[in-house]
């Protein structure tokens, strides 16, 4: 039997934890959340935002017409968790998937596909609703708890963890390293992730940490430079895209390839360590967003293959994020790796250092 002094302690600690889970509950209706994400969305002042680690759009067209489905059949929506900052603006902790899902439909964004129950709306946008289901859709009321500001940043990302752990979001290179065994599998964790360079150069956030991150980010630096500028990623994302490279390099990844690809590696890390002040971040001190990662990196090795004698004088790739259309290619609002965004981010990067 426990001490009474052991009960005091676990009490104690207990009480203590929850003094930093501070919430409340609410309920919005989807018209509300939509505007209050999308208003001021590209001056990013919008009241409610991604956070940067979730900046990666990975539902599909199929897993988004299904929310749809859902909402319009009235069936109950998980519940989403934001925390509010000391600006009053509210963070989404989880669900930024489903809001996101959400503004494209009703920005007419979003094509229905694929629906099992309401097949009439297959192949339907927004407007080609009646303005009554219109309006019904719009009034749904989704229900949220919001963190208040007192909530430290590890209470955030700890919720973001228990919620998610398991999600495509966060573990789709650690079901890779199980599935797709073989030769380029170990290239990217036994060597290329161990190059001290990454980890310098792409800090991560605490939500992945330990999360096999690094790889993810080599998988898809690798895969974007070897299918550019053919995307297959159109309508399914670009997890099912990078699924597919990973089983067919390990199937057909020589020794001669490993070669090429390890200096390819090395020569782009290189390049970013001289000359981007900031490494693959927007700026400094912040963390690696896959997005901004993916074009700094791949445009880096396209721009050294056309012009190898590259001016290496010191830039801010911040400076960059001045530029209206390239801010909205790598915002993260909605269809994050159709084969157009991705392809003009990455040319977007190549054009700027090869004219310098």
């Amino acid at each position: 039997m426990l001490s009474e002094e052991k009960l005091s302690d676990i009490e104690k600690q207990i009480i203590d934890e929850k003094k930093t889970v501070d919430f409340d509950t609410r309920e919005f209706t989807i018209e509300f959340l939509v505007q209050k994400y999308l208003t001021d969305i590209d001056k990013e002042e919008n009241d409610i935002f991604v956070p940067e680690y979730q900046r990666d759009f990975v539902w599909d067209e199929v897993r988004q017409s299904r929310l749809i489905e859902s909402i319009t059949l009235g069936l109950p929506i998980p519940i989403v968790f934001m925390a509010e900052d000391e600006n009053g603006r509210l963070e989404i902790v989880d669900g930024s998937q489903r809001i996101r899902t959400m503004a494209a439909f009703i920005s007419n964004e979003l094509t229905l596909k694929k629906l099992e129950k309401l097949t009439e709306l297959n192949n339907l946008t927004f407007d080609d609703l009646p303005k009554s289901r219109q309006k019904k859709i719009k009034n749904t009321p989704i229900r949220m708890i919001v963190l208040s500001e007192s909530a430290t940043e590890d209470v955030r990302n700890d919720l973001f963890e228990r919620i998610n752990r398991g999600s495509d979001l966060l573990r789709n290179m650690e079901k890779r390293k199980g599935i797709y065994l073989g030769p380029f599998n170990d290239f990217i964790y036994k060597e290329c992730a161990k190059n001290e360079l990454i980890v310098k150069l792409a800090p991560l956030s605490k939500s992945v940490v330990n999360r096999q991150e690094h790889e993810e980010l080599i998988l898809r630096f690798f895969a974007l430079m070897d299918e550019y500028p053919k995307f297959n990623t159109y309508g399914r994302g670009i997890g099912v895209m990078l699924d597919e490279y990973m089983e067919k390099k390990n199937k057909s990844f020589t020794l001669d390839e490993k070669e090429i690809k390890q200096r390819q590696f090395i020569d782009m890390l290189n390049f970013v360590n001289e000359v981007f002040e900031n490494g693959f971040c927007k700026r400094n001190g912040s963390s690696i967003t896959r997005i901004f990662f993916e074009a700094i990196s791949v445009g880096v090795h396209l721009a050294l293959q056309e012009k190898p004698s590259l001016n290496k004088s010191k830039l801010d790739a911040g400076e960059w994020l001045k530029d209206y259309q390239f801010k909205r290619l790598i915002s993260g609002t909605h269809r994050t790796h159709s084969p157009d965004k991705i392809n003009k981010r990455i040319n977007f990067v190549k054009s700027k250092l090869v004219t310098r």
